[in-house]
């Protein structure tokens, strides 16, 4: 239980000093292990403490507030007030199934939907007896230090104890639309919350800079934690597929009123009792009712979602289920999403001279030759050249590698874990220089300047920049031969190198130096503006993954264009662009943020379609790559992982955020998070958004015709004063138990083989189409003639309306065993597999567990006693049963021309 945080002073007025001091907190050190569980013990985890929702009865109660369960219960109350008390009973009861089996399904997408989104944990960067740690945020205590960038969600409320250059969004808890400037200055302690500039709120986001903080609230004892208590956590499941079949049941309502005033209103006309028309009034309103239909739908969703998180793929908003199976681009980033994310340095640039660089991964094993002769370059030592340009990527560097066992990882960036390993390959030891060399500032990449930079002691204080070779040519006036000794600067023979590594598909990050005096403890961006000196190349790759490479042909094969979105250089993304086969052509199509800068509206919408790459493309440009697709119909999923990938994410149709190396921005905005950073998860999303769609046609297919003939059959009846072949009562079996039992299965089917051969479906595709329209009214007709033709024959043949009102029933069931087997794949595959095109035959329990299910309730309907007096019917013979078999076989051509007609 989370203890209240009480008493506490006004952290906005105390000096850094004096907060650290009423924590007992050391900047440097941080807590000790003893101390955080302590204080554990006392505050408890630093999670929000949301007041609970609706209650189950209300909630219980909501299921009954749907359009078509109206009619029910007036016609259950009607029922009662003639005093049929038995039929009241039934009609409410199956309302109140209906209602449970809502409630319950409803609960459980929810509960999934809940416990999905829990498992992206945020994290947070701490310092702990004196190790920077990468925790879970909920971990975090009062009195932790935290460690802030760009890009980071603030994990607690913090009060600020370094800040550079540090800009928060605090829009989300001020109403504030421009970021926030900090600083440390100790405040009033009336300040008002937007202008608490020393403090950094829980819930908001590092838009640039970094800084650290000390953590003074956590959990419902911070600002927005106190904003929350106020409010409840509503969790929707609202989707545009949800509320077309509101639509489609408002619709349906009217429909069934209307159709039923009027058949009343005949019927007594024509001099019919009013309670015969009665009943068969409710038995038509009721037969016209898909009952069984929000139930599935809210099963399918679920199913959808929970096998989604399966295969790497977290659903945020549930709307993108629907909106995946749509998709018909790609706009995907190459690092991490397309690749391994386990850079390599495969060659260098050095004074003039090629290196090659063996060995793969983080491990340091490996060494470095030269290309033209392949000897080592260290029999006379290290050259100056050379150590100057390892030791410019190891110092200028904020990750480290980290050894489990055999396996070497990068604890941080994979581009600084490949200059780290690189560096260990000719003996360089990032601790010893760490030592020898300590940090005295820094300035973090931002992707605007396209550089890092940082300032080290030693025998002389020197600069280290390392960064895109656009940005630090620019900077440099001389750089160093094979010797060491000053030159002028090359740029031609330096782009040239530049573009032999890109044409390997090598990503080329330049480096340099600069002297600074020895007083000087600090740097901005004015200190690197001019003066650098040139010190080389690292020229790295990070290996395409094999199971992005299938995926992308997959997509292809589905009608879904993939486009690489990247902040690489324009040569090397088209090089990896060409190794995946995300464009089929001899060359692949690219473009670059400058290219992209030069053009209007009208030229981006043809570059986009006409391209594959776009490199060195700025945050805004995102934006317009997916306006532009968007505005010629296509329906875009975006992946982003970065800050500035917000508003494109947020465009996009589906937006993807990275689970693992994203941040919090980033995901916040998507609709979807990849756990694994992976392409291929992408693409298996698709898939199960498609089969999601899919199966809830299949359920579409199948549940409506029952309606359809039960309504044909019981208005022609009704009109041609007929004796009604089947009741409301018996309707309501059909509808409710028979056709959830056996419907449910459709929901758990699998892909079926070819729907990622299917082109994407158009989002505006309305939810009952022209063809299965026609397939429903195929089945229907033959429906309404199976149940008519049944009764009148067993009426006229045995003389007892009860036998066969059960046989026309039966009879019903076992035609619709045929049509569920020619709609699961189970049935399409053994006719695939009798007509020799098939070697297998699709596995498929669940359907057949169902099935079973609904034949043995359909033995108890006709031959338990308590249903005989509940639902009017009659125990059958051997024979009768029998004769209720034999539409099975006429509904096999007839299943066959709805799936020639329907195939989907």
């Amino acid at each position: 239980m989370m203890l209240a945080q009480q008493s506490l002073p006004v952290y906005h007025q105390l000096s850094e000093q004096e907060v650290l001091e009423y924590f007992a907190s050391d900047v440097t050190i941080g807590l000790s292990a003893e101390e955080v569980a302590r204080r554990y013990e006392k505050y408890g985890w630093n999670e929000l403490q949301f007041k609970p929702g609706k209650p189950a009865w209300l909630r219980f109660l909501l299921q009954f507030h749907q359009p078509l369960l109206y009619i029910l219960l007036l016609a259950g109350a009607v029922k009662a007030f003639l005093g049929s008390w038995t039929n009241a009973f039934v009609i409410w009861g199956v309302t109140v199934i209906n209602a449970v089996i809502g409630y319950v399904q409803e609960a459980k997408a929810e509960g999934a939907i809940a416990s999905l989104a829990k498992a992206v944990t945020t994290e947070a960067l701490v310092v702990r007896e004196g190790q920077n740690l990468r925790i879970p945020s909920r971990d975090l205590v009062p009195g932790d230090i935290v460690l802030l960038a760009s890009g980071d969600k603030v994990p607690a409320d913090l009060r600020l104890l370094q800040a550079r250059n540090l800009q928060v969004d605090e829009s989300a808890l001020t109403g504030e639309a421009v970021p926030i400037e900090k600083s440390l200055q100790c405040l009033p302690s009336d300040t008002g919350l937007a202008d608490r500039i020393n403090m950094a709120y829980a819930g908001s986001f590092i838009t640039f800079g970094q800084g650290k903080g000390l953590v003074v609230s956590t959990a419902n004892a911070t600002e927005v934690g106190q904003i929350s208590q106020s409010m409840e956590r509503q969790i929707s499941l609202s989707t545009p597929l949800t509320r077309k079949f509101e639509k489609f049941s408002r619709t349906l309502l009217y429909a069934i009123l209307t159709l039923a005033t009027l058949t009343f209103a005949i019927g007594v006309g024509q001099g019919e009792s009013w309670i015969y028309m009665f009943e068969a009034t409710v038995s038509l309103a009721v037969s016209a009712i898909p009952e069984g239909l929000p139930a599935v739908v809210t099963i399918t969703l679920a199913i959808g979602v929970n096998r989604m998180a399966s295969r790497h793929a977290i659903i945020r908003k549930l709307p993108a289920v629907e909106a995946l199976g749509s998709a018909t681009v790609i706009c995907s980033d190459k690092t991490g999403t397309l690749t391994e994310n386990q850079m390599t340095v495969q060659t260098m640039y050095v004074g003039g001279q090629h290196y090659g660089v063996s060995g793969g991964g983080y491990s340091p094993k490996g060494e470095i030759s030269l290309s033209t002769s392949g000897s080592s370059p260290f029999e006379d030592g290290l050259s100056r050249t050379l150590q100057d340009c390892l030791v410019a990527g190891l110092l200028c560097n904020d990750s480290q590698l980290k050894q489990t066992g055999e396996d070497w990882s990068v604890v941080g960036d994979p581009t600084e874990g490949a200059l780290i390993a690189s560096a260990a390959k000719a003996g360089l030891s990032q601790s010893g220089l760490v030592a020898a060399r300590p940090r005295l500032d820094a300035i973090p990449f931002e992707s605007q300047y396209q550089y890092m930079a940082t300032l080290h002691d030693g025998e002389s204080r020197t600069i280290y920049v390392k960064g895109s070779v656009e940005a630090l040519i620019s900077r440099c006036s001389q750089m160093m031969d094979g010797q060491g000794q000053m030159i002028v600067l090359d740029s031609a023979q330096i782009e040239q190198a530049v573009d032999m590594m890109a044409e390997d598909g090598l990503r080329v990050l330049a480096f340099a130096k600069k002297a600074v005096e020895s007083h000087q403890h600090s740097i901005d961006h004015e200190d690197i503006e001019t003066g650098l000196i040139f010190l080389g190349l690292q020229g790295m790759i990070d290996p395409p993954r094999p199971e992005a490479i299938a995926a992308i042909h997959s997509c292809q094969t589905a009608g879904i264009r993939v486009k690489m979105i990247t902040g690489d250089h324009i040569a090397t993304a088209r090089a990896i662009a060409q190794r995946m086969g995300i464009q089929t052509a001899d060359s692949v199509i690219a473009f670059d943020g400058k290219q992209l800068a030069k053009m209007d509206d009208h030229q981006i919408v043809a570059a986009i379609e006409e391209g594959a790459v776009f490199a060195r493309v700025a945050p805004a440009q995102k934006l317009q790559l997916v306006e532009a697709l968007q505005s010629k119909g296509d329906v875009v999923a975006m992946t982003g992982d970065g800050v500035n990938d917000a508003p494109a994410l947020k465009q996009a149709d589906i937006g993807i955020a990275m689970g693992k190396g994203g941040t919090e921005v980033a995901r916040e905005a998507a609709d979807m998070l990849l756990t694994d950073d992976n392409f291929a998860s992408i693409e298996a999303a698709i898939e199960e958004g498609r089969t999601v769609y899919q199966n809830l046609r299949k359920a579409i297919a199948f549940l409506l015709p029952v309606n359809g003939g039960e309504s044909m059959t019981i208005l022609i009846s009704a009109l041609l004063a007929r004796d009604l072949p089947i009741l409301s009562l018996q309707v309501l079996w059909l509808n409710m138990i028979n056709s959830i039992t056996m419907t449910v299965p459709l929901a758990f089917e699998a892909k079926s083989p070819g729907i990622m051969q299917a082109s994407p479906r158009n989002p505006n595709e309305p939810l009952i189409t022209k063809k299965l329209l026609h397939r429903i009214l195929v089945v229907s007709l033959f429906n309404w003639v199976l149940i008519f033709g049944i009764f009148e024959w067993a009426e006229f043949t045995m003389g007892d309306i009860t036998v066969a009102r059960t046989m026309a029933i039966q009879s019903l069931v076992a035609a619709r065993v045929i049509y569920l087997l020619s709609i699961g794949q189970l049935g399409k595959s053994l006719v695939a597999y009798l007509q020799g095109k098939s070697r297998s035959i699709v596995n498929s329990p669940i359907l057949l567990v169902g099935i079973a299910v609904a034949i043995a309730l359909q033995v108890l309907f006709s031959q338990w006693g308590v249903m005989n007096i509940l639902f009017a019917t009659a125990p059958l013979t051997w024979n009768q049963w029998l004769i209720c078999c034999l539409p099975m076989l006429p509904m096999l051509p007839i299943a066959m021309l709805a799936n020639r007609i329907d195939p989907s």
